[in-house]
């Protein structure tokens, strides 16, 4: 009797292969305040995230917001018109000189921030008019309406993965935040009931690689057929 292959099993979403979301510190997006001032109040490390997070009391609330390089207890935020050009700030797009390095950039206005969240990322203002040109950290230009906000800075948390991870324990904990697995099984390592690519006197494919994309589930694996080009 065949098993699942491993997509299979992950795309039904057991607990193995859930995040496990009860340990998060919550779904963190830049504050509502479109004017105001903040402190920072604590730094702390989020499960399942590459960059730390910070407490900011705002309003006599305190709020978590992704943290800007350089960023320390007791620093004051601005939000809005009116700040300074410096690190963890919170501007509208259209306030922000061009050359300036940004983070945590909002897709819409007001929704909280979308783009440019990992660890030691930070895009780029480009130019400003009717839309905002930005540069973002894979060099790709993208546009923006200018009423959307952005943190100034640099994510926090840059050159994580040089740290090693010192025992295989570690890796599995930091991999099971992000849903990952922290080892990958070849296929014609395993069994003929395993994958399709296993068995053998030795380990190879035994088949051709390619696979069309309408393949069923269980024989979709290896590299997907080139997608079929119209003719000029």
């Amino acid at each position: 009797m065949g098993k699942h292959l491993r997509q299979q099993r992950r795309g039904r979403g057991g607990s193995q292969y859930r995040s496990p979301s009860h340990r998060h510190l919550g779904d963190i997006r830049m504050p509502h305040t479109k004017q105001g001032t903040g402190k920072i109040t604590d730094l702390m490390h989020a499960p399942g995230r590459t960059s730390p997070l910070a407490d900011l009391s705002l309003d006599g609330k305190t709020v978590k917001i992704i943290a800007a390089e350089g960023m320390q207890v007791g620093q004051v935020i601005q939000i809005g018109e009116g700040g300074a050009v410096a690190s963890g700030n919170v501007m509208m797009l259209s306030s922000i000189p061009e050359g300036t390095l940004i983070f945590n950039v909002e897709a819409r206005p007001g929704d909280g921030g979308k783009f440019v969240r990992s660890s030691g990322n930070a895009a780029v203002i480009v130019s400003r008019g009717e839309k905002v040109v930005v540069q973002m950290p894979s060099g790709a230009f993208k546009t923006f309406d200018p009423r959307c906000r952005a943190s100034i800075g640099i994510v926090a948390g840059g050159g994580h993965k040089e740290k090693p991870f010192g025992k295989a324990g570690s890796k599995f904990h930091a991999y099971r935040s992000k849903s990952k697995a922290y080892f990958k099984v070849r296929g014609v390592a395993m069994n003929p009931v395993d994958h399709p690519h296993g068995g053998g006197s030795h380990q190879h494919v035994g088949k051709p690689s390619t696979v069309g994309r309408n393949a069923p589930p269980g024989r979709k694996v290896g590299r997907l057929s080139p997608k079929r080009k119209p003719r000029m």
